[in-house]
């Protein structure tokens, strides 16, 4: 299992303690809910025997214990008859009432306001919540009569409770994620960047040893035309290469005007005289676009994907890099087509990370790097454009045109 794989699966442990923990506090509140619920409901029951009890009983000895039962049992209530009339309330906004005032009344003597609507809200809020309590009350209507009760503000709090503590938590959570992880990124590319630029320092030795030693053979044995001679000097002129793009990793580069046909098609031909000779490799599209380019790190990124897509292919095969423009030619778009195993779709970002990669001895940079550099150093895109297992890969990369003057 490689490190990508071990990250991910830790991120699916910690995901699954968070669900395990959401979900007990969601539970456990709904069980504290239940039981409150249920003590809420014995509280109404009692009101309602109290206020029967207090319309019924001849016990003026009895009757102050009776009204302080009741008191202390009180929840927002609404008495009705069978009909639905509402008879009484309690427990509700003081300062309306629902029963008609006389229209002769002086304006400033209507308190409180008369509101049946506020009652008929009211009213629908407890059907909703509670079945009724029936009883028969003394003097308040003919027949049963219906008593509704809602949800304290107690209760009602604690229902919304585990909602804000998790919401609470979750904005807590992503904070301390967002953070935690660009100071990680930071240490990482403070890593990445004295490495790179200590590999271009200990490469720089060896590569002007060879050089000389280059120049020593030419002059020994004639080899100035010597085609082996020659290519053993393109390889070290190479390896400058490569020492000069970890050199600038860390530090803005600076990007030039080139034709992008130009400089894909150089990088292929020197790239594939170096792998089997099975795999075909053209070169297609506009040769007229111009955009700014640091040469040394875009080889590099058209390296990896070359490298990724022969390392895609199995036996014989092709890879063809198309160079064209958008519809308003305000983009510039490379492609990288090659007939190999194909990516699956869920992969598609997949293959960006960090330590992905699907060989037994590959270290998972070279995507993360192309997109590093194309993306930070040349502001554009990379991503794969389209994949089908056993056909074959496109990766795209976008950059931005730049119009030369006539």
């Amino acid at each position: 299992m490689n490190t990508f794989q071990n990250k991910r699966l830790w991120k699916y442990i910690l995901l699954a303690f968070a669900v395990i923990i959401a979900s007990g506090s969601l539970f456990y509140t709904k069980y504290l809910v239940r039981n409150i619920a249920k003590a809420e409901r014995t509280r109404a029951q009692l009101w309602a025997l109290s206020i029967r009890q207090s319309l019924t009983s001849d016990d003026n000895d009895f009757l102050p214990y009776v009204l302080a039962v009741r008191d202390s049992s009180a929840v927002p209530a609404i008495v009705t008859d069978e009909k639905g009339d509402i008879i009484t309330v309690r427990g509700l906004d003081t300062t309306k009432t629902f029963i008609e005032l006389p229209s002769d009344m002086p304006a400033e003597a209507k308190t409180p306001k008369y509101d049946p609507q506020y009652f008929k809200d009211e009213l629908e809020i407890m059907k909703s919540q509670h079945e009724p309590i029936i009883i028969s009350l003394p003097g308040l209507g003919r027949g049963n009569n219906l008593i509704y009760y809602k949800d304290s503000a107690l209760l009602s709090q604690l229902k919304l409770f585990p909602y804000v503590q998790l919401s609470v938590i979750a904005v807590f959570l992503t904070l301390a994620y967002s953070t935690f992880n660009s100071s990680r990124k930071s240490e990482q590319n403070q890593v990445w960047v004295g490495l790179a630029k200590e590999t271009a320092h200990q490469l720089g030795t060896p590569i002007s040893s060879l050089m000389a030693w280059i120049e020593l053979l030419k002059d020994k044995f004639n080899a100035e035309e010597d085609p082996l001679v020659a290519e053993m000097e393109n390889d070290v002129k190479r390896l400058e290469i490569v020492a000069d793009r970890f050199s600038k990793i860390g530090s803005k580069p600076k990007l030039e005007e080139h034709s992008v046909y130009e400089v894909v098609n150089d990088f292929v031909n020197y790239f594939k005289i170096r792998v089997s000779a099975n795999i075909n490799f053209e070169v297609t599209g506009n040769k007229d676009l111009v955009a700014g380019l640091n040469i040394p790190l875009f080889d590099w990124v058209i390296e990896n994907l070359l490298k990724n897509a022969v390392n895609a292919i199995e036996g014989k095969g092709s890879i063809r890099v198309d160079v064209s423009a958008n519809k308003t030619r305000e983009s510039i778009y490379i492609d990288v087509i090659d007939t190999g195993k194909g990516i699956p779709r869920s992969k598609f970002a997949t293959v960006f990370q960090p330590g992905y990669t699907t060989r037994r001895r590959g270290w998972g940079l070279g995507l993360s790097l192309t997109k590093r550099i194309v993306e930070n150093y040349h502001n554009g895109q990379v991503f794969v454009r389209d994949s089908e297992l056993g056909k074959g890969t496109t990766f795209r990369i976008v950059l931005k045109k730049i119009r030369r003057n006539a």
